[in-house]
């Protein structure tokens, strides 16, 4: 229960200096930005390295070549050119280790016990500054990724996902497809490889994160002993690098039939960038936690009715514009009814008195417990601190818990007036084929306008 402590110590509008307090920066020469935690809780420290990389630097060439780029990570290097040798050597030092693929950032990352920092950095720096991209490596772990995608593939929302994704997205899909496309991944060459490497992996587009049972005076030293010769590269994102998302013109709906034991409907809108409309990212977390609560009169009117099983809504903060997200499972005779009910209560989240303080002021506790909570996870955290790093910088990071206290009523209403109420958007159902057939189901069907 340390964090609870915590977080009610720390009084709103406080959390920034006690993140400022808690993360420690440096940036190297080469523009390597090194961020240390000390948390000695646990003797165990979390070594990551987040590179903004990604789906958002695909075109359609490239689709899907990121996420192979991160299984590439993990073989041959000029420290370790043996097949197998980077895993060895990881389980040498007692290394639980792994990356992952989004939209707007990859990472790697490895915890090791306290006395193995050292050896674990120079670890990830030989995996980081000097891959090898050997054929049959690539080869092999291309089927790997394969074998990922068609495991996927298997899922009944793979398709759905697919379809709305292309809806919302059009020409830009290819920049928020992380999994990528098959025929791409399958004609993958080493110099493609290389490629990625020449433009992103470098230092000046990398955080080198060190959370844990260590000093960050040890941790700053280390990372200058072991990155200072990696040398700077070109600006990976010169103006016009990254093609602008295409905004949604109309709405769009679209039904798909899957062996699914109900319906499923979801909702979405091109929402705000983290990086341009900066206030109205904030409102929509607000937004989004407001109504995801409980007692909130949005779940009261859609799922305490018994209309939805379950209702929810988020805003995934992205600087090449997040998806703004309603979904929700229901009976499918019920479909219908439960559709406008949604759409009802849409058109009355803009009225005043709709959000009231006691909601927001749940919100804002439970983002203040929340990130003190994440501060004593070390291993979380770094995963956190890289994610907000790649997407919004840290200065974003820093103010989010106070700035999202300072959120009104109004600035939620505003919020939704710009993205939401009356915006196009892309409406899609899932269900069983016997069931659509049942009710007659067209596109039209899921189309009512919502107005103010």
């Amino acid at each position: 229960m340390a964090f609870v402590a915590l977080a009610l110590a720390t009084p709103l509008l406080a959390q920034r200096a006690e993140l400022e307090r808690r993360v420690k920066r440096l940036v190297l020469p080469n523009g390597l930005e090194v961020i240390a935690v000390e948390n000695f809780g646990v003797p165990l420290v979390t070594i990551e390295a987040n590179v903004r990389n990604g789906s958002f630097t695909q075109d359609s060439t490239f689709e899907g070549l990121a996420h192979l780029y991160e299984h590439m990570f993990f073989k041959a290097n000029t420290s370790y050119p043996e097949p197998d040798a980077f895993v060895s050597r990881a389980s040498e030092l007692g290394a639980v280790f792994n990356g992952t693929t989004e939209e707007e950032r990859v990472n790697y990352y490895l915890t090791v016990p306290a006395d193995s920092v050292a050896p674990g950095m120079r670890f990830l720096a030989d995996a980081l500054m000097n891959p090898l991209f050997l054929r049959d490596e690539l080869e092999r772990e291309r089927q790997v990724v394969i074998g990922e995608y068609d495991q996927k593939e298997s899922s009944p929302f793979f398709r759905f996902n697919r379809t709305m994704g292309l809806a919302l997205w059009s020409t830009a899909w290819s920049r928020k497809n992380p999994l990528g496309e098959r025929a791409v991944i399958l004609r993958t060459t080493p110099d493609q490889m290389r490629t990625i490497q020449r433009k992103y992996y470098i230092p000046n587009n990398t955080a080198l994160i060190i959370a844990g049972a260590v000093s960050s005076d040890s941790a700053f030293a280390l990372a200058r002993r072991l990155f200072s010769k990696w040398d700077r590269g070109s600006e990976p994102f010169p103006a016009g690098a990254i093609p602008p998302v295409p905004p949604l013109r109309r709405d769009t709906a679209l039904i798909v039939d899957e062996p699914i034991g109900g319906a499923f409907m979801m909702m979405q809108w091109q929402g705000p960038r983290a990086r341009g409309d900066v206030a109205a990212t904030y409102a929509a977390d607000v937004f989004s936690d407001v109504l995801n609560q409980p007692t909130s009169r949005f779940q009261r009117k859609l799922v305490d009715s018994g209309l939805w099983q379950a209702v929810g809504v988020n805003y995934y903060t992205l600087n090449e514009v997040g998806p703004i997200t309603i979904s929700g499972q229901a009976d499918p005779a019920r479909l219908k009814q439960a559709m406008a009910a949604l759409e009802e209560e849409l058109r009355h989240v803009t009225e005043p008195g709709y959000f009231s303080e006691a909601e927001l002021e749940t919100a804002r506790q439970q983002r203040i417990a929340g990130t003190m909570f994440g501060l004593e996870r070390a291993s979380g955290f770094a995963h956190l601190v890289g994610f907000w790093w790649a997407v919004t910088g840290l200065e974003y990071y820093y103010g989010y818990v106070d700035t999202m206290a300072r959120q009104s009523a109004e600035d939620l209403r505003r919020y939704a007036r710009t993205y939401i109420i009356g915006k196009p958007r892309v409406v899609g159902v899932m269900l069983p084929a016997d069931a659509h057939q049942a009710l007659r189901l067209v596109p039209a069907d899921l189309l009512p306008r919502i107005t103010p």
